[in-house]
């Protein structure tokens, strides 16, 4: 767990204990400042991260405002962990909790784990320099970056049992993208089947089964940075520096989801930096917000493949999944980030400018086609977000079918899946 520096600590009082640990795990030099000097240490240091560990009354605004636009000035993003402090988050909402009395080992470990998403952010920016400073590459034509934010496009999985499932549910689902699951075996099972940006565990579960699933989520690379809300103790056999961005949270379901709000925001934010990392190195053809093929790409490989199945005499199946005009943007997404986890490496697919998904399977007949589909769109009728406005509705994608015929182009191709013929799920 090794920390950049310089790191700043932002404090009346300097706890030399938290400022030894932060140094041993390398995030040296630390630089402790009260809040009257706040600003402009940070501003001089620019530093790696800001650590408020000490719960406080509201600062004079002035010094509050002016930390924030330190911090808004960097190119990069910068974590700062803050306890609470009165007036802070509604000037820097992106400052991620930590409690009053937080250990410093979990200080240093949510500070690492937030470091690693600064480290991909400036990663991103550089290779963008490299790519807009290759005027010889005309191919590559990156979008903008997403004006939104990252918590429009974010997921959380809330689960429990026990009476505060309903209220926990209701509050994310107002601000969030909702899944729900009952128990633990179903929420392992979203979470190896989609992508999530946050747990809720609410109560009505054992301390046993409690702790071997924060035991398997914290062994598992896929899982341990994710920001967990657990409402009951936390198991006492659990090492909580193992799972970062745990947070034992009490209180109110409203309470406790926009605590954990700036955590979801972040790994939103890691994921949506993945995706654009993705569409640089495919020279910008792949959807910064889907992670499938931009229709540029789709049609540029759809072109290859019907040349290439033509010569090979192969095969070659063309699916559209489409779904209701009910389905609002945020479904729209998650489907389509659904789709890149389920196509096989060899098939590839984009989300067209209706929201339907066009998906090309490569060498691969009629009937073994409708099969892959049919599983695919399966998984979509049980895994996707719920239409907007019917938190329990479910969405039936409709597939249409076609394989490539000798006289076919790609025109024609597609032109055959443009009216849709349910095809039905498994």
């Amino acid at each position: 767990m090794s920390l950049q520096g310089p790191v700043v600590v932002v404090a009346e009082e300097v706890d030399p204990i938290l400022v030894h640990a932060l140094e041993r795990a390398g995030g040296a030099p630390v630089i402790d400042t009260a809040w009257a000097r706040a600003a402009n240490a940070v501003a001089e240091a620019a530093p790696a991260g800001i650590v408020v560990p000490q719960a406080a009354d509201m600062p004079d605004t002035s010094l509050l405002d002016a930390v924030a636009a330190a911090v808004a000035g960097f190119p990069v993003w910068t974590p700062v962990l803050a306890a609470p402090v009165e007036g802070f988050r509604a000037r820097l909402p992106d400052a991620l909790p930590i409690a009053a009395d937080a250990a410093c080992e979990r200080i240093v470990a949510r500070l690492a784990s937030a470091q690693r998403v600064r480290t991909l952010h400036a990663t991103v920016l550089r290779r963008e320099e490299i790519v807009a400073g290759d005027e010889a590459d005309a191919a590559t034509d990156l979008p903008a970056w997403p004006e939104r934010d990252p918590l429009e496009d974010a997921t959380v999985l809330v689960t429990g049992r026990g009476r505060t499932y309903p209220g926990l549910g209701t509050a994310v689902g107002e601000r969030l993208g909702l899944i729900g699951a009952l128990g633990i075996e179903t929420a392992a099972r979203y979470l190896n089947a989609r992508d999530v940006d946050g747990i809720v565990i609410g109560d009505g579960f054992g301390p046993r089964t409690l702790e071997a699933f924060l035991t398997a989520l914290a062994e598992d690379p896929r899982f341990r940075d994710l920001p967990i809300a657990l409402l009951p103790g936390v198991p006492p056999g659990l090492d909580p520096a193992k799972l970062p961005n745990l947070e034992n949270l009490f209180g109110p379901p409203a309470e406790v989801v926009t605590t954990l709000l700036p955590l979801v925001r972040m790994h939103a934010f890691e994921a949506r930096l993945r995706r654009r990392l993705a569409s640089l190195d495919a020279q910008g053809l792949i959807d910064t917000h889907t992670g499938l093929f931009t229709v540029t790409g789709f049609l540029r490989d759809l072109d290859r493949a019907v040349a290439e199945t033509k010569t090979n005499r192969a095969a070659l199946s063309l699916a559209r999944f489409s779904f209701p005009p009910t389905v609002g943007r945020r479904a729209s997404l998650d489907a389509a980030r659904l789709v890149s986890r389920l196509v096989r490496s060899v098939d590839f697919a984009c989300r067209a400018s209706d929201g339907s998904i066009l998906v090309a399977f490569q060498a691969t007949a009629l009937d073994k086609a409708h099969a892959v589909a049919r599983r695919i769109a399966s998984v979509l009728r049980h895994t996707m977000l719920a239409p907007a406005g019917d938190p329990n509705g479910r969405i039936d994608p409709a597939v249409t079918l076609a394989m490539l015929k000798p006289t076919d182009t790609v025109e024609s191709l597609l032109a055959r899946v443009s009216e849709p013929t349910p095809v039905a799920a498994e």
